[in-house]
């Protein structure tokens, strides 16, 4: 149980900090979406904890032994802890789903960049397949094909975030779109970076994440059918205001540096609506065979970890991701000591 003063700490940080969820969360009955929130909640605090801090490499450090202790039932004296905590012990969440995010938190201090779409869902994977497949853990679900359909919902939302977010992330030093598109397009990453414009050429790169992304929506479809009727309402509500914001991307000719893609109130409300339309139709539909693919190849290992598969492989690769950021940290610690030395 979690105890209810960290309960509220954990939906007021979610209230703020994740408005779609926060938004779709309403529709799950409580049983799901207390531990939700409380799964978000400590997934929100390692976004921020990593990317306000200046000294990387340490602050991942410092997450993993935070889920040292959770994982030992002697969680850090702060409530998204302890709720998260409380999460693993009654869900049996397994570790290397929260360390899949970890790693992908260091490749984002790393400022790692993408070659291929494929690379580019090896990120998604971590940092919201991961949460997806824990969601999944939330409902006791560990059906290999809900798991898969799951990762595919998970990769679909991040692909739609890096789309709207293309102007914003390049003028925070950011680049997520695939390497290989850009030299396709005759685009200098670095000049891109500096004045990011929204071209016809960086509008089709946009399109074309929304078309990859609405692939994987289609194949998430057929999981939710397979989750317990309770939250499916709560799971479309996700799906379809995720969406969402692709249709407004779209409406705005794909140009996502121009202005930012946000969908209104009124418009969360009314696709509410629809996801409870869309659970009666998995009542009396037959189930879909798409239910049956395989999971992306990006996202296999997320499905083993949640099933029954040895977790403890997943540590390796993210001491190898801690390894390339401590060397970056101690190489900007370098520049800026030589820079204080020239002054």
């Amino acid at each position: 149980m979690i105890d209810p003063n960290d309960m509220e700490h954990c939906r007021e940080a979610i209230r703020h900090g994740s408005l779609s969820f926060h938004a779709a969360s309403k529709l799950l009955p409580a049983r799901v979406r207390d531990p939700a929130l409380a799964l978000y909640a400590f997934c929100r605090l390692a976004d921020d904890e990593v990317d306000l801090s200046s000294r990387k490499a340490a602050a991942v450090e410092a997450l993993r032994e935070r889920l040292d202790l959770a994982y030992a039932g002697r969680p850090r004296n702060a409530a998204p802890d302890r709720a998260f905590t409380s999460v693993i012990e009654t869900f049996e969440m397994p570790r290397a789903l929260p360390e899949a995010l970890l790693e992908g938190l260091a490749w984002d201090a790393d400022m790692r960049r993408y070659r291929t779409l494929s690379e580019l869902t090896d990120y998604s994977a971590r940092v919201a397949s991961a949460v997806g497949v824990m969601m999944c853990v939330l409902m006791r679900v560990r059906d290999r094909h809900a798991l898969a359909r799951a990762a595919d919902l998970g990769a679909a939302m991040q692909l739609t975030n890096i789309a709207r977010d293309v102007g914003e992330d390049a003028l925070e030093g950011r680049l997520y779109l695939p390497l290989e598109w850009l030299e396709h397009a005759g685009i200098e990453p670095e000049a891109f970076m500096a004045d990011p414009q929204g071209t016809k050429a960086v509008r089709a790169m946009v399109k074309r994440l929304l078309i990859e992304a609405e692939h994987l929506y289609v194949r998430s479809e057929a999981g939710i059918g397979a989750l317990p009727l309770s939250v499916r309402p709560g799971i479309f509500a996700a799906r379809f205001i995720y969406a969402a914001i692709g249709t407004r991307l779209r409406a705005m000719g794909h140009n996502s540096i121009a202005a930012r893609a946000v969908t209104t109130r009124q418009h969360k409300a009314a696709l509410a609506g629809w996801s409870l339309v869309r659970t009666g139709m998995t009542v009396v539909m037959p189930r879909s065979p798409m239910i049956h693919a395989r999971p992306l190849a990006e996202t296999a290992f997320l499905v083993e970890a949640a099933g029954d598969a040895d977790a403890r492989q997943w540590s390796d690769t993210l001491t190898g991701a801690l390894a390339s950021l401590k060397q970056r940290d101690l190489a900007r610690a370098g520049e800026m000591q030589e820079k204080g030395l020239l002054s």
